[in-house]
């Protein structure tokens, strides 16, 4: 058996554990890259750990550093509520505040699964109360998430950019983030029309969620210094022991750290403490420096946390543990286990396969459904990490357009997230309203997504790769 179809066993056995057993593909990764590359192709350690991806290493702990920092000192939560304020009683703005918000938080390096598990809650409870559709509620969070996830400056984005970068292929990184994120607000517009989102009326709902939010803020900043940990999904944040000295004029008692103490019930018009403020202004400065002045991303997002943690050390407690460890892992992993298929020549391969085909529209349209499918019910950071470079060569002989192919393989692997088999829409169908038939929720969220792997890459391939315009 040549080296190139072994290998592929291997990435497919991979693939095939980690869903049906809870394991970590980036750990089977490595010893796939181990087994592959000493046993099979005679490499040696050095020269299989020469494919390490350092720089996405330090991309990935930097920015999920950051972000942790940001939801421990109640960052995060001060957006959601300033932005409802905005809105005031137009309760139908709502669904759209929750999808900016998700949006913003993976746009500047949040993970998709970390921002819905903190938004999600907020926006289901809010669906309960004003009897909005939780179906529309849920997926306007995913698609949020989802819509910002390309950025420059985010995870998907840079994984995606990263492995272009290491190509003579065309790199244009707003041109997939702009097309992830025009796409994924497409898909939120006609839900919102579907589901009935634009006969919500005006009622003083908008206090609901800022108070939601104001007991994770109090929870985030407070009970944390005294050992209470927030776990994002699933959480009863009402259940927490929060004293409170009333809404109505008081003010809470600060911290050493200039935030609000523990218990405080943050009331009345919004305000932002020191290290939140200096939180806003280093996620301002992460992506001035990093995308105006071209600076890696990873050093300037680590530096910026660890000027958050002098600032406010008690808020930087735990923030390391919730790095996104399992992430570093999994892509880590793939990515050294590409270089070791590069050597032993299944990119070369595969690219042969599909150029044999002779239909490169075909074959674009058969890579975005491998992506979509397998996606749906494995990791998507996973699938674009192993897809990408197997097109690259096949994009490389100039027939198709390489960023269409590129952003419709992005958009088609990622926006099935809303799959129940997936993290995003496993946190969803946790987080339904008590009201809501868990059952029934589900069987909705399975047929959306059952929609959206049928019809999203076939769409996303349409708009982005026919045309020819990118």
């Amino acid at each position: 058996m040549s080296a190139p179809v072994l290998s592929i066993i291997i990435l497919a056995v991979m693939f095939l554990l980690a869903t049906v057993l809870p394991l970590n593909m980036g750990a089977l990764a490595f010893v796939g890259a181990f087994l592959l590359g000493s046993v099979v192709l005679g490499m040696s350690t050095n020269d299989i750990l020469a494919n390490f991806p350092g720089g996405l290493f330090l991309t990935i702990v930097g920015v999920t550093y950051l972000f942790a920092i940001a939801q421990n000192n109640g960052t995060i939560d001060l957006m959601v509520r300033g932005a409802v304020r905005l809105v005031g009683s137009k309760v139908a703005l709502i669904p759209w505040i929750m999808f900016a918000i998700t949006a913003v938080i993976t746009a500047v390096g949040a993970l998709s699964p970390a921002a819905v598990a903190i938004i999600a809650p907020i926006a289901l409870s809010f669906a309960a109360k004003h009897k909005i559709n939780p179906l529309m509620m849920g997926m306007m969070v995913i698609h949020g998430a989802q819509a910002g996830g390309f950025s420059p400056i985010a995870v998907y984005g840079v994984t995606v950019n990263g492995i272009i970068a290491k190509t003579e292929l065309e790199a244009s990184p707003m041109a997939i983030f702009l097309a992830s994120f025009v796409f994924n607000l497409a898909i939120a517009l006609v839900l919102f029309i579907v589901l009935g989102g634009n006969k919500i009326g005006s009622s003083a709902g908008s206090r609901f969620v800022e108070q939601a939010a104001e007991k994770r803020m109090a929870m985030s900043v407070g009970a944390r210094t005294a050992g209470v940990t927030l776990q994002g999904s699933g959480t009863d944040i009402s259940s927490a022991r929060v004293a409170s000295k009333g809404t109505s004029g008081s003010t809470p008692e600060g911290s050493k750290d200039g935030s609000p103490g523990a218990g405080a019930e943050l009331a009345g018009t919004p305000r932002a403490s020191i290290p939140q403020l200096v939180t806003i202004l280093g996620l301002i400065a992460l992506a001035v420096i990093s995308l105006g002045f071209k600076v890696d991303v990873g050093f300037v997002s680590i530096t910026i946390a660890m000027v958050l943690a002098l600032v406010s050390p008690a808020a930087q407690k735990g923030a390391v543990n919730k790095i996104s460890w399992s992430t570093v892992l999994l892509l880590c992993g793939m990515l050294t286990f590409v270089g070791v298929l590069e050597e032993a020549g299944t990119i070369k391969f595969v690219s042969d396969g599909v150029a044999q085909l002779g239909m490169p529209l075909l074959a674009a349209l058969l890579i975005c459904y491998i992506g979509a499918v397998v996606s749906a019910f494995a990791s998507s950071t996973a699938i674009l990490a192993a897809l990408i470079p197997l097109a690259v060569p096949f994009l490389a002989s100039g027939e198709i357009g390489a960023v269409g192919v590129i952003a419709a393989l992005a958009v088609a692997s990622t926006i099935v997230d809303v799959s129940p088999f997936s993290t995003n829409g496993a946190l969803v169908l946790a987080n339904a309203p008590e009201d809501v038939d868990k059952d029934k929720f589900y069987k909705q969220i399975l047929a959306y997504s059952g929609i959206v792997v049928v019809a999203g890459p076939a769409i996303a391939w349409l708009v982005m790769v026919v045309p020819g315009w990118l």
